[in-house]
C-alpha cells in the first residue's frame, strides 16, 4: 500500500444529488482516509480546480470522479480543460457516468481519461465500483504530490 500519511481528497463532479449521496456514502464505508468535495456543474469544476473566486483556498485533489453530463459545461470540456493545463494534468481523473455509448467512451480515452465505469445501478455493485476506485488510486497507485 502506497500511502504518503496525508489525508487524501476525492473531487466529486456530478449533479445527481441521489448519486452524490450514494458515492458519499460508499466512500465512507471504504478503508481510504479521505475527504470529498463536491462541484454540480463544469464551471464550478473547473473554478474550485484553478482555485478562482470562493475556491481560492480548495484543496488539490488526488483524484477527479468526473460525470460526464453536467450543467453549464460538461464533462467531457472539463475532461480537455484538466488534460491540457500543466497544473492540472497529472491530477487523475475517472470518468464515473451513466453513460454506455461507445463514442462517450473513445472521446474519453482521446481525451486521455485515465478510466471510463459506467455507473452500476444495483447498489451493492456500485458501492463496490466506488470502494476499488478510492482504494487503486488513494492507496495503491503513487500519485505525484
Amino acid at each position: 500500500m502506497l500511502t504518503d500519511g496525508r489525508r487524501k481528497t476525492i473531487f466529486l463532479v456530478e449533479d445527481n444529488l441521489g448519486d452524490i449521496r450514494l458515492i458519499q456514502e460508499a466512500l465512507k464505508n471504504t478503508a481510504v482516509e479521505c475527504d470529498i468535495a463536491i462541484a454540480r456543474d463544469g464551471v464550478d469544476a473547473m473554478a474550485y480546480l484553478r482555485r478562482e473566486g470562493d475556491y481560492e483556498n480548495a484543496v488539490r485533489p488526488d483524484l477527479i470522479l468526473l460525470d460526464l453530463n453536467l450543467p453549464r459545461k460538461d464533462g467531457r470540456e472539463v475532461l480537455a480543460d484538466i488534460k491540457v493545463d500543466p497544473e492540472l494534468c497529472h491530477i487523475p481523473v475517472v470518468v464515473l457516468t451513466t453513460s454506455r455509448n461507445e463514442e462517450d467512451i473513445h472521446n474519453s480515452y482521446d481525451l486521455y481519461v485515465n478510466c471510463y465505469i459506467s455507473k452500476s445501478r444495483n447498489l451493492s455493485q456500485l458501492f463496490k465500483i466506488v470502494r476499488g476506485i478510492a482504494e487503486f488510486w488513494l492507496e495503491t497507485v503513487a500519485l505525484p504530490s
